[in-house]
């Protein structure tokens, strides 16, 4: 079984935010003369082009019929994670979301899973978020890398994921509301350095902060696009804590030796970058996802794995779907 455990969401039918919400800055959704198209917005600007199977489950299964895909799962797009919202506004916009997730996997429930979203400034409601919606069917929570200026190695942001391991909810964090954005206005620069070095700070988080030393090891926890510039720079980490007290303060073990605690997507896009990952890793700590249906994404599903010159079948096979089937219990 093929199973793509990174692909993306966006309901047709919320350009009402405002109206449902109250005023403020919400994403929102305009659909062009071509029904199957239309274009994201974000406090009344363009923000991206997307099309139908955003929103249609039946041209999702299309795809992923043309590409030989036994299963997706999908999330919510960051933009409407809300966390800079008031946390009730929050909490009502992920159970919108996720109801609308749950809607869309009707359709062909043995081949469309989903994943829910919560109101992370809120860690109780969050905590309950999360488990009305395994309760509802969803097979995983997705979160952003950071709340404000809150890392994951934030007080708050550790006991959530202690609950997620306590309810066996699996974690796919996701970068958003990257750094810098005034020195990256052009050529999507953001996607391009930010996402990956957002996604790094992320994972050196919880290594360096020792969190890892107070998080069960039952928690199932995922990192998107391959773990970013994680694994090309874990030897300068490793070099660092080995040379600088104060990086290695809190951080009891060589950071490269956690690299058993979380899995990583295979959204990397080339040979080589798949084979330091794997490297890395290990091919059960991989997982295949493409990004979909954005333009970012792996348009070719599944042919950098499939298509690998130095994975072996086996290899192959588990990040293909097997590591998947473990990992969100499928």
């Amino acid at each position: 079984m093929i199973i793509d455990i990174h692909s993306h969401f966006y309901p047709d039918d919320i350009a009402d935010m405002e109206s449902r919400f109250g005023p403020g800055v919400w994403p929102g959704f305009r659909k062009f003369e071509d029904p199957t198209r239309g274009m994201i917005t974000y406090d009344g600007k363009d923000y991206r082009p997307i099309y139908d199977a955003c929103w249609d489950p039946a041209r999702r299964i299309e795809e992923l019929d043309k590409y030989g895909v036994d299963m997706q799962i999908m999330c919510a797009t960051p933009i409407l994670f809300a966390y800079e919202k008031p946390a009730a506004e929050a909490l009502e916009c992920a159970k919108v979301m996720n109801d609308a997730a749950i809607h869309m996997c009707d359709h062909n429930p043995a081949r469309l899973k989903t994943m829910c979203q919560v109101p992370l400034q809120d860690i109780d409601l969050a905590c309950a978020e999360v488990e009305r919606a395994m309760r509802s069917g969803h097979v995983a929570v997705q979160i952003g890398n950071h709340v404000k200026e809150k890392n994951l190695d934030d007080e708050g942001l550790i006991t959530f994921l202690q609950h997620c391991a306590s309810i066996d909810a699996p974690v796919l964090i996701h970068p958003w509301d990257m750094m810098a954005p005034e020195r990256m206005p052009k050529y999507m620069l953001q996607w391009l350095v930010a996402m990956p070095a957002e996604t790094q700070l992320s994972i050196l988080s919880l290594i360096l902060s020792g969190a890892f030393e107070r998080l069960p090891k039952s928690l199932k926890l995922c990192f998107a696009h391959g773990g970013g510039s994680f694994a090309y720079l874990m030897g300068r980490v490793d070099n660092a804590w080995r040379e600088r007290d104060i990086v290695r303060k809190d951080c009891p073990k060589l950071p490269s030796s956690y690299v058993d605690r979380f899995y990583v997507d295979s959204a990397v896009f080339s040979d080589d970058a798949l084979d330091l990952l794997v490297k890395c890793s290990g091919p059960e700590r991989v997982m295949f996802g493409t990004d979909y249906p954005f333009p970012l994404g792996e348009i070719d599903m599944g042919a950098l794995v499939r298509n690998h010159p130095n994975l072996s079948d086996q290899q192959k096979t588990s990040i293909l779907g097997a590591n998947a089937a473990s990992f969100f219990n499928l």
